[in-house]
């Protein structure tokens, strides 16, 4: 199984992370490992904003000065290689002790809630060393995080008491859009072993973060850079498939409503002849009984760059919930095995109240999807908004019980949960 695992990481490794072929070049202090506590500091220094919450509304009108260095095209931005944007950071859970406290779980595992939250802050570095204007002291653009293409694992659990390490780079850009290629490594035996591949999408907005900015062309240098390059081009028109045939937007396919009817006909009481008399098959659990929710205050101790609430924090939060989902409905610790089409509809605001909503959607064997909906309200006004929805698999340590919908709404979201564990990658590895 490990081998498997590596295989599938090492396939990866070379197009995502070639760590010698995509870094060499100029010798500069840009292409140093960064500690994991400088990718902040180094966010906060490029886009100069302030780090104190009474000051953040004149840091913000200060940026909008930088409008003058915007681009009025792409054509008049200057090309940039993938190893311009290069990146590695390290994570010394191993040779620094004291950072285990934050990352560490009661199973004495990594939280990979904190992984998100890194990956996250990672991605928007990397976005701004591709988009940097030298003649600017600080970055006229306001990089986003816009979806959380996908992440894959290729291994169950990461221990706490071994280096971590992150590297990633831009594989591909549109007009005001930039995809960001990402994998993490772990210490073992004085080597780095893959244990993660992740594929961000990062937009960039001018100063005051209102309108779409343009970002900097790429230049592709080998074979494998055409060939990621590519790749981003067709998860760009993967997600825009996905989501046209969305059951918010069409109904589902003939093999679906197969699906659907059959799960219904196995739950009508034998007894009686009554489409509403519906009892449990065996080792089944209705879907409504699987819920668990959370609510949290937005402080600013939260807050991201531009004075929201930061997305990393927001996938912590929805995956640490998703996981008590998991975790409460097969009975033993679950395992994360994927992250799928995380989209940040809208941002939220410093204060606001954050409501998650977690559910098991579809189960197979050992597998668990879970969703996450998340939704604000301010605190004068009462009215929900959605912002983001997750979606995690996990993998049990045991088989877990079939999920039953009992309504149309529920069976939909079946249908969803099944479509996004089907896309999954790494499931046969890690199984």
């Amino acid at each position: 199984m490990r081998r498997a695992a590596l295989r599938l990481c090492t396939l990866s490794k070379g197009l995502l992370a070639p760590s010698r072929g995509l870094t060499q070049g100029s010798q500069n202090p840009e292409e140093r490992i960064f500690h994991i506590n400088e990718v902040r500091a180094k966010l906060l220094e490029i886009v100069g904003v302030s780090t104190n919450w009474r000051d953040h509304v004149k840091a913000m009108e200060e940026r909008k000065l930088l409008s003058s260095f915007l681009a009025e095209s792409q054509k008049a931005l200057p090309s940039r290689r993938m190893k311009d944007s290069y990146t590695e950071v390290l994570l010394p859970l191993g040779s620094q002790p004291e950072l285990r406290e934050k990352y560490l779980t009661v199973q004495n595992t990594v939280r990979f809630g904190r992984i998100l939250e890194d990956l996250d802050s990672l991605g928007v570095l990397i976005c701004y060393k591709h988009t940097k204007i030298h003649s600017a002291k600080m970055s006229p653009l306001s990089i986003v995080t816009a979806l959380v293409d996908k992440i894959d694992m290729c291994k169950k659990s990461l221990s706490p008491e071994q280096d971590i390490k992150f590297s990633g780079h831009v594989s591909w850009v549109g007009k005001t859009s930039m995809e960001v290629k990402m994998q993490m490594f772990q210490l073992h035996d004085n080597e780095f072993f893959p244990v993660l591949s992740a594929t961000f999408v990062m937009v960039a907005r001018d100063s005051e973060n209102k309108r779409p900015a343009f970002v900097n062309p790429l230049i592709l240098e080998s074979p494998e850079e055409e060939e990621l390059f590519r790749q981003g081009e067709l998860n760009k028109g993967r997600r825009v498939a996905f989501s046209s045939a969305s059951l918010l937007k069409m109904a589902p396919t003939a093999e679906e409503r197969t699906t659907i009817h059959d799960m219904f006909l196995s739950t009508l009481d034998p007894k009686t002849i009554s489409f509403r008399s519906r009892v449990l098959p065996p080792n089944g659990v209705w879907m409504e009984s699987s819920k668990l929710k959370s609510l949290d205050i937005c402080h600013p101790q939260e807050r991201n760059i531009f004075n929201r609430i930061f997305g990393g924090f927001l996938m912590r939060r929805a995956y640490e919930l998703g996981w008590a989902t998991a975790c409460n409905f097969g009975g033993s610790r679950p395992f994360i095995v994927a992250v799928d089409d995380i989209m940040f509809q809208k941002p939220v605001e410093v204060g606001s109240l954050l409501f998650l909503s977690s559910q098991v959607c579809f189960t197979q064997e050992n597998y668990i999807q879970v969703r996450v909906h998340s939704e604000v309200a301010s605190l004068q006004d009462k009215e929900h908004m959605t912002t983001n929805v997750f979606h995690f698999t996990f993998m049990s340590e045991k088989e877990v019980p079939l999920v039953f919908p009992r309504t149309y709404g529920e069976s939909m979201l079946y249908l969803d949960g099944q479509r996004h564990f089907s896309s999954m990658h790494s499931l046969e590895t890690l199984k």
